[in-house]
């Protein structure tokens, strides 16, 4: 199984983390930060911010390969009313993931399955868990 490699060190002018912040994409955001409807989009965003803050690719190559992914979507008919941004940004995320050999196509297939296999055999409102060993589902 394949799993993050360390980051390559970039820069020797390391950025405030105002700087960072301002650099980030416009996103819908209240008085305390960005807003997101589900827990995994805050995720995947968290990932792409720590994983460019590790050095495994810039914000302006991250920025770069979303905008990509998003015309993308336009040209295959996608709607382009914001409703499916997150599902583009995780796209990307696993997209540069592979490309920078963070991980490979396989490895990510088979965590999504074991994802998928973990909630169709998890109880109604309990929480969905992988195991750590295998990486399926967990039973109790």
């Amino acid at each position: 199984m394949n799993t993050l490699s360390q980051p390559n060190p970039q820069s020797s002018n390391p950025q405030s983390e105002a700087e960072r912040l301002a650099a980030l994409p416009r996103l819908p955001r209240d008085e305390e930060g960005p807003v997101f409807a589900e827990p995994w989009q805050a995720q995947a965003f968290a990932l792409a911010v720590k994983l460019c803050e590790q050095g495994h690719f810039t914000w302006k190559e991250w920025a770069a390969a979303l905008a990509d992914e998003l015309q993308a979507a336009v040209d295959r008919g996608e709607p382009d009313d914001g409703s499916h941004y997150y599902e583009r940004w995780l796209k990307t995320l696993e997209r540069l993931v592979t490309e920078k050999g963070l991980t490979d196509s396989a490895t990510l297939l088979a965590r999504k399955e074991a994802w998928a296999d973990a909630y169709r055999h998890t109880p109604h409102g309990k929480p969905v868990v992988l195991h750590p060993e295998t990486g399926g589902p967990k039973h109790n």
